[in-house]
């Protein structure tokens, strides 16, 4: 297990690989950040950012997207994996912004979680990326990446890896590490073929000395 200084020794030669690591799901509101999160689920953000613009340009408010036939968003979202419950979800999810919240996403994780389609990693992504809070939004990268650096146990939970990092990472660096961890798994240490031999991180990986000796057999 990595300690806390390793931890972050760990982090900042990430943060030197992908200096820029931002959300990449593309929105103009806390709203569309929301629905563009839950229709992340289970897809890639490549995949949202290609549905989104005819969706949001038809129903760009709670309002409009409540009012909406539920065939005409599931023709909007069909390339989209598991888009029929994923229409039900948003379109749901914005009545009940309009019958609890105003119209308005609530700033708070407690009644994000409450919304329909949204669990804890979604409401971490929207109060990091909309509203600036301290949060770690723990997907499958963030996930694979903590425990291939052994940051956490390799049987850790979702939630015991959040705490996990939450506990190792200053929390004014949580949103950023969120960010650059999901990038560092996404275009460098990738879940078939993890770039090990040319790894800025393989003297603090152990997973890594593991491949490359098995592959030197």
């Amino acid at each position: 297990m990595l300690n806390q200084e390793k931890t972050m020794e760990a982090l900042s030669r990430m943060y030197e690989m992908f200096p820029d690591a931002v959300g990449e799901l593309h929105s103009e509101s806390p709203f569309q950040l929301l629905i563009a999160v839950i229709l992340s689920a289970q897809a890639t953000d490549v995949s949202v950012n290609k549905a989104t613009p005819a969706l949001f340009a038809a129903y760009p408010t709670p309002e409009a997207l409540a009012q909406a036939p539920i065939e005409d968003i599931i023709v909007k979202i069909k390339t989209i994996g598991l888009y029929r419950n994923k229409a039900k979800n948003i379109k749901a999810c914005a009545q009940m912004l309009l019958d609890n919240y105003g119209g308005i996403v609530p700033d708070s994780r407690e009644e994000l979680i409450k919304l329909p389609g949204v669990g804890r990693k979604t409401a971490n992504v929207v109060l990091g990326d909309a509203f600036g809070q301290p949060a770690i939004a723990v997907d499958t990268h963030v996930e694979r990446v903590s425990k291939r650096l052994r940051i956490c146990k390799l049987n850790a939970s979702v939630t015991e890896v959040e705490a996990t990092l939450m506990r190792k990472i200053p929390k004014e660096l949580w949103v950023k590490s969120h960010h650059t961890l999901i990038f560092f798994g996404r275009y460098h240490c990738t879940a078939r073929a993890p770039k090990c031999e040319i790894c800025p991180l393989l003297d603090l990986c152990q997973d890594g000395k593991a491949r490359l000796k098995a592959a030197q057999k």
